[in-house]
C-alpha cells in the first residue's frame, strides 16, 4: 500500500510532464518555439515533437494559402482617368520567425501591410497604362508585375504573395457615360468608313460587270452578223447555182412561194389583171422540165 501510494503520484507526475513536453505539428501549421520569450526554432516538420515544459512555449500559425479580400479601389490611368478595380490577394506565411518578428503574429496587421503594398503596385501599373490598354490588354502581365514587386517588398515580413487576381475593372459612373459615347462615335466612324469602302468597291464591281456585259454582247452581235453574212452568202451561192441549172424551175419555185405568202389568209384581197405575170403559172400550169 505504501509503495502504491508513492508510485501512483510519481506516475501521474511523469504523465503530466510528458503531456506538457510532447506536441504535434499539423501539415497545415507553422510553429514557432520560444525559450523565455526568445525564438529558438521555427522549422518544424509535421509530426510529434518535444519541448521543455514551462521553459519553452509555442505559437501556431496557419501555413495554408490565405485569401485577403479587398474593397474596390480607384486608380488613375496615364490619361488621368479613374478606374474602379476589384481584386483579391492570395498570400502565405513562408518564414514564421520573420513573420512573428514583423507582425507579432497578428494576421490582421500582416494583411493590412500586404494589401497596402499590393495597392501601391497596382497604382504604379495603372498609372503607366491607358484605359484602352487596361481594358483590352493582358491582365496576366499586370498581375505578374504586381505580384513580383509585392514579393520583394513583403519578403522582410516572412510571407509570400501567391497571386493578385483582378476580378473586375469598371469606370466610375460619372465618366462611364461619356466614355461609352466616345467609343460609340469611334465605332460609328469606323463603320461609316468600311461602309463607304464597300459602296466604292460595289460600284467598281458593277461598272466592271456592265463593261464586260457590253463587250460580250458586242462580240456576240459581231459574231452573229458575221455568221449571218456567211449564211446569206452561202444561200445566195446555192440559189445562184440552182438558178443556173434550171432557171424555169427556179422561177416556178419562187412563184409558188409568192402564192403561199399572198394567199395565207382568207381575208387577203388582191386586185390584179388576169393576164398579170403574177398568175403566169396558174394560167400555163406546171413548168415543163428542162430537157
Amino acid at each position: 500500500m505504501a509503495l502504491s501510494k508513492i508510485l501512483l503520484p510519481g506516475l501521474a507526475g511523469a504523465a503530466f510532464l510528458v503531456s506538457m513536453s510532447a506536441f504535434t505539428v499539423n501539415e497545415w501549421e507553422k510553429v514557432v518555439e520560444f525559450r523565455l520569450g526568445e525564438i529558438v526554432k521555427s522549422d518544424f516538420e509535421p509530426g510529434l515533437h518535444f519541448k521543455i515544459p514551462f521553459v519553452n512555449t509555442l505559437r501556431r500559425f496557419d501555413g495554408r494559402v490565405l485569401t485577403l479580400p479587398t474593397t474596390p479601389e480607384r486608380f488613375l490611368t496615364s490619361e488621368k482617368k479613374n478606374l474602379i478595380v476589384d481584386f483579391y490577394i492570395k498570400w502565405q506565411i513562408e518564414d514564421p520567425a520573420k513573420y512573428f518578428r514583423a507582425t507579432r503574429g497578428d494576421e490582421r496587421a500582416a494583411a493590412a501591410r500586404i494589401a497596402q503594398i499590393v495597392k501601391d503596385g497596382l497604382k504604379s501599373q495603372f498609372s503607366s497604362l491607358t484605359i484602352r490598354q487596361v481594358v483590352s490588354g493582358d491582365r496576366e502581365q499586370i498581375k505578374l508585375a504586381v505580384a513580383d514587386k509585392a514579393n520583394r517588398d513583403v519578403s522582410e515580413f516572412g510571407v509570400k504573395v501567391i497571386d493578385v487576381r483582378i476580378m473586375r475593372i469598371d469606370l466610375p459612373p460619372e465618366v462611364s457615360s461619356s466614355v461609352y459615347q466616345r467609343m460609340e462615335k469611334e465605332r460609328a466612324t469606323v463603320a461609316k468608313t468600311f461602309r463607304s469602302r464597300g459602296e466604292e468597291e460595289a460600284k467598281k464591281i458593277t461598272a466592271d460587270a456592265d463593261r464586260q456585259r457590253e463587250e460580250i454582247l458586242a462580240e456576240a452581235y459581231r459574231e452573229s452578223q458575221s455568221t449571218r453574212g456567211e449564211g446569206d452568202a452561202k444561200a445566195s451561192e446555192i440559189y445562184a447555182a440552182a438558178y443556173g441549172q434550171d432557171p424555169e424551175f427556179f422561177a416556178f419555185y419562187r412563184s409558188l412561194n409568192a402564192y403561199s405568202q399572198a394567199f395565207d389568209s382568207r381575208e387577203d384581197l388582191l386586185v390584179l389583171q388576169p393576164d398579170s405575170p403574177f398568175f403566169r403559172y396558174m394560167r400555163e400550169g406546171a413548168v415543163k422540165p428542162t430537157p
